[in-house]
């Protein structure tokens, strides 16, 4: 029996027309264009309209994967929405992309594990191909962060932005696709970055609205220090899985956290600066849709070819991180 996996088919990305600049910030809180740029790589980033919503994005960035892809929407078996800002908390934004995309026979959910939510989709996806369950996947990960930030709070509203990256996976017998990943969370680190209401723990109310607990929580130190050392371990890890090392790599594609973050795990691992795709400093961290948006850039602008690989290796709020090895 051949060994069937994941391959990637299409991939696409969507970003909203708003541009927030730094210079723009300056205006809005207490900061500075060399603070923000010293301490974070980030020059500008996307901002959705108010009339806008994950699935705006979400469904373009579908459209020009599957457009890629070269299949029908109706072809499509399972769509997988990785987001912490969904349209709605009740029903799953999956449902508006399914009906949007006309996916009439596709399943559909979302799924959430912060800024490393692309790469759990694809590790899920993965074995749906593999079993033969399915053989058209559309995974997704984006969000509309700036809903969610506090823009008196220089920590966050600097660094987070808005946006989605989609990707389409059929199967593979051969020698590419999706080579390995792997996938972790750690529970006691849960506090490092939150939104502390608007769930069942703390239901809005007055008292949560006035304390601003329905905005992004973070504690920046703290997770950069344990960001470092779980992107690094896991990125090893699946290189081990694989039996490959980082000379064998051709693409480093890290979630776009924070450039000093991609640089001390680029060193860590020993990859060389030509190798590590950054996009942060037009895009700003865009959480599940970092990876999906830089690799569409990379695809479309030529930048990946046939039997290239590539690790993306990602770590967000839970605290989750992951990593996933793909043979193109």
């Amino acid at each position: 029996m051949k060994n069937i996996r994941a391959k990637i088919i299409g991939t696409g990305a969507s970003l909203p027309e708003k541009i927030l600049t730094n210079a723009d910030l300056e205006k809005m809180v207490d900061t500075t264009d060399e603070w923000i740029m010293t301490r974070t790589g980030i020059r500008e980033r996307h901002i959705a309209r108010e009339d806008e919503s994950l699935s705006t994005f979400a469904n373009e960035a579908s459209l020009r994967a599957i457009e890629m892809a070269g299949i029908r929407p109706e072809e499509i078996d399972l769509i997988i929405c990785a987001t912490v800002t969904p349209d709605m908390p009740l029903p799953a934004t999956a449902c508006f992309i399914q009906e949007a995309l006309g996916a009439k026979n596709a399943a559909a959910f979302d799924m959430s594990a912060a800024c490393s939510g692309f790469i759990f989709a694809i590790s899920i996806a993965n074995q749906f191909i593999a079993t033969g369950k399915y053989k058209y996947i559309l995974i997704i990960g984006g969000e509309v962060l700036s809903k969610f930030l506090d823009w008196q709070d220089r920590a966050t509203c600097i660094i987070f932005a808005d946006g989605a990256g989609a990707a389409v996976l059929s199967p593979t017998s051969g020698d590419k696709g999706v080579l390995a990943t792997s996938i972790h969370n750690d529970g006691q680190y849960t506090d490092f970055l939150q939104v502390p209401a608007g769930g069942t723990v703390k239901q809005t109310s007055h008292e949560t609205v006035d304390k601003r607990e329905h905005f992004v929580k973070m504690k920046g130190n703290e997770l950069f220090k344990v960001a470092i050392r779980c992107m690094e371990s896991v990125s090893r890890e699946v290189l081990k899985n694989a039996g490959l090392t980082t000379e064998d790599l051709d693409h480093f594609i890290p979630h776009q956290a924070n450039e000093r973050i991609t640089r001390a795990v680029a060193n860590r691992l020993k990859i060389p600066k030509s190798i590590v795709y950054s996009n942060i400093a037009r895009i700003g961290n865009t959480s599940s849709g970092s990876i999906p948006i830089a690799l569409d850039e990379m695809v479309r602008d030529g930048k990946i070819k046939t039997d290239d690989l590539i690790i993306m290796s990602s770590f967000g709020g839970g605290v989750t991180w992951g990593a996933g090895l793909v043979r193109w």
